[in-house]
Order: structure tokens, then sequence, then C-alpha cells
């Protein structure tokens, strides 16, 4: 079984009281939708991160704007289901920008990233990165595996969401993240799909019957 839930933060606790309200086990994949948060340079994210790596499923995410994208970028590139990843250890996988996955029967279109309204409090290079937006490369990316998918795939898999879902959620949308939830405004009307799946705004919701917005709730995929 697949099971996709909102960004967890690197609270290994939250991330357990989810998964115990689930049948999740052996051989499922658990799918965080961005700021997954435990990947950052201190003893305890790296101690979090083996106990993590003790679960018997796997742990996938794609990247929010709220990671270590230094720490991020130093573990190993490899492809994985079909995609690219970064292999975070031997069952917890970054699942890359742009990228088309193939898991449990299921096909997944991945963009992670989004821009920090909070960035003026933060580090650049401790506690933000500029790697939290797309780059050019990454858009090429995804624009190329879009024409290889002809447009079509199960499931998309992001962080933040289109334009005009931030508004349908009662969020003015912010200029400087424009570039990218404009992007996938463009994406929302030209592919076909079955569920669009985000974080970023910590609320359960859905906009249109299409976009399922996580916080704390987990879905399981049939």
């Amino acid at each position: 079984m697949i099971y996709i839930t909102g960004d967890t933060h690197g609270d290994y606790d939250d991330f357990l009281f989810r998964m115990k309200q689930t049948n999740i086990g052996r051989g499922d994949t658990v799918i965080v939708c961005g700021d997954f948060g435990f990947i950052w340079n201190t003893p305890y994210e790296r101690n979090v991160l083996g106990w993590l790596t003790s679960e018997p499923y796997t742990i996938a995410f794609v990247d929010g704007n709220h990671e270590d994208f230094d720490l991020l970028k130093t573990f190993p590139t490899m492809m994985w289901r079909g995609g690219k990843v970064h292999r975070v250890s031997g069952n917890i996988y970054h699942l890359m920008r742009g990228q088309h996955f193939f898991i449990e029967g299921k096909n997944f279109f991945t963009m992670g990233g989004a821009y920090s309204i909070d960035k003026a409090l933060r580090e650049e290079g401790k506690s933000w990165w500029a790697d939290e937006l797309p780059s050019a490369e990454d858009y090429n990316a995804a624009n190329q595996t879009l024409e290889k998918l002809d447009y079509t795939c199960d499931y998309i898999l992001t962080h933040t969401i289109p334009t005009f879902a931030i508004r349908e959620i009662g969020v003015e949308p912010d200029s400087h993240d424009a570039e990218l939830t404009n992007y996938f405004e463009g994406l929302y009307g030209k592919m076909q799909f079955r569920r669009w799946f985000a974080g970023h705004f910590h609320v359960n919701k859905v906009v249109q019957n299409k976009i399922q917005i996580l916080h704390d709730q987990v879905v399981m995929l049939r």
C-alpha cells in the first residue's frame, strides 16, 4: 500500500503517530509532500534518521522549502522506480524534481519546492537556501518528463499548489512564488491525472475535488 501525508518537519513523534493511524507495514511506502525535515546537520536529526532507517517500510519525499538543501545534495543520486532520487538511506529516498516514478503499480510526477515567507527570519546556508525554488534545469527536466508521459499520470506530488488553488483556500499568492505556482496552474489545465497531492499550507483540504492539500492527514491510495 501507498500512504501519503503532509509536512513532517522532522517531528519523529508526530511521524510515528501518523503511521500508527494506518496499517502500514513491511513492503509499503509512505510519501511526504515536502518539508520532510529529518535531514538537518544536527545530532538529533542524525539519530532520528537512524531510527527511521529501521522501519520496515519505504519512506519517500518531495522537497519542500524548509530542507537543508546543501546536505540533501550530498546523498548519492541514483535511479529508483524509474526516476532520479537522492538515496538518504536503505529505505529513505528524496524524489527529485521533474521526475516520473512507478510505485506499486501507480505513476507519479514529482516537483518539489516552494517559497519561504519567513526567510527574513532565517540565515542563508543554515536555515534557508535559495535552492528552495526550482531552477531552470528543474523546469527543463520536468518538461522533458511530461512530454514523455504525454502529460498524463495517476498522481502529481508537489509541496505548493497552483495559484488559483492558493486563492481558493483563502490565502493571497506570494509574488516571489509566482513562477512555480503559475507553472503548476498551467499543468493543472494541461495534464490528465487522478489526484494532486501537496502540503505547505498546514491544512487538510480538497480543492475542486482534484487537489488534496495535506497537513497531518494520511491518505491511503487504493
